[in-house]
């Protein structure tokens, strides 16, 4: 591999985007490739960010041997196959959340990365922002002490994306907002709980306004000619193997009244607690019977993409396992599974792991 390891990016969309934004300020990488199935947008990126190669493809992209590794942000019916086929190509992948859209899929991502030895690393940046960093930090410091509940989630009032599109569309996005905002949720108090292994989740999903082509909100361009088949809300319960509980609510549009819409994760531990809501931080704890609360302040340092952008070279360079793991993104894609079977049978799924 060259010094400067040298990037494809497959999807010129927004998330696309802000990856080519963090990787071309950072000494040490080269975006020297990109695609997308509309070419004129990859081309318009191309300009913008000074890339030398727009292929047509992204079969293109990943057989050019020039590539180290790639970022994948496009459709998530789109994650398994390129992920598979990059790991095949010998290319690293940085790939956007989620993993896929069911766990089957998942884990055939998993067992490509496990026998290609390249650097698979998901792409959830808000491990990597201010506010989470610093309450990582009291967690790790033993602020907390063991956390043995919590609650997370993110519940928008009118944010449907993209109404009648991929977004919408249960076959191509694997599900609604549990699946794309929620799993990001998800994967952040699992890691601030230390990652517990999930062995059994309850969990209802409803669908009251994007059937009715109501709560539609500005991210996405609708298609009117399209369809929606997936949830606006849902609300689940996850028990681990160390006994902790963790709630998860999370919706796209809901008439949530006197409700934050800001994403929310509340810890609870034997020793403390802490909070996350939008940027506001606390903590709290007790000092005999006198309740002590306190801010928690974000840490200072460049923002989460470029922090995330970073780690991924530095994972690849120094042969480290990345903080977001290709373990961490199939454990998300069994718990969202589990969760949507739950709602179908009305009952409580257990989840075995070998």
């Amino acid at each position: 591999m060259s010094q400067s390891v040298r990037i494809g990016i497959i999807g010129a969309g927004a998330i696309g985007n802000a990856h080519m934004g963090a990787f071309s300020k950072l000494e040490g990488a080269v975006v020297a490739a990109i695609t997308d199935t509309f070419l004129p947008l990859a081309q318009q990126r191309a300009e913008e960010h000074r890339i030398p190669q727009v292929h047509q493809s992204p079969e293109a992209l990943l057989l050019d041997p020039g590539i180290d590794a790639v970022v994948i942000a496009v459709p998530n019916k789109f994650h398994a196959p390129l992920a598979i086929e990059a790991l095949g190509q010998g290319k690293h992948v940085l790939l956007e959340k989620p993993m896929s859209t069911n766990s089957d899929s998942a884990r055939q991502i998993l067992e490509a990365k496990e026998k290609s030895g390249k650097v698979l690393m998901m792409a959830h940046q808000m491990r990597w922002e201010g506010l989470s960093r610093a309450l990582k930090q009291e967690i790790e410091n033993g602020k907390l002490g063991t956390i043995y509940n919590a609650k997370t989630g993110w519940l928008r009032k009118k944010g449907i994306p993209g109404w009648g599109s991929w977004f919408t569309r249960m076959e191509e996005s694997g599900g609604g907002p549990l699946i794309d905002i929620g799993v990001h949720m998800l994967d952040l108090t699992l890691y601030l709980m230390g990652n517990p292994k999930p062995v059994s989740v309850f969990g209802s999903t409803y669908a009251e306004f994007g059937p009715r082509r109501q709560g539609i909100g500005n991210w996405g361009t609708p298609n009117w000619e399209g369809y929606y088949d997936v949830e606006d809300l849902a609300s689940a319960l996850i028990k681990f193997d160390n006994g902790a509980t963790l709630s998860l609510e999370v919706s796209w549009a809901a008439h949530t009244a006197g409700l934050s819409e800001d994403p929310f994760v509340y810890l609870m531990g034997t020793e403390g607690g802490g909070s996350m809501v939008g940027s506001t931080g606390k903590l709290v704890s007790h000092e005999g019977n006198i309740i002590i609360e306190s801010s928690l302040a974000p840490l200072e340092g460049e923002d989460s993409r470029t922090l995330l952008s970073k780690h991924f070279l530095e994972c690849i360079r120094e042969g480290k396992e990345p903080i977001t793991t290709a373990l961490s993104g199939y454990t998300n894609n069994r718990i969202l599974d589990a969760i949507y079977e739950s709602s179908k049978t009305g009952g409580e799924v257990k989840l075995t792991w070998e």
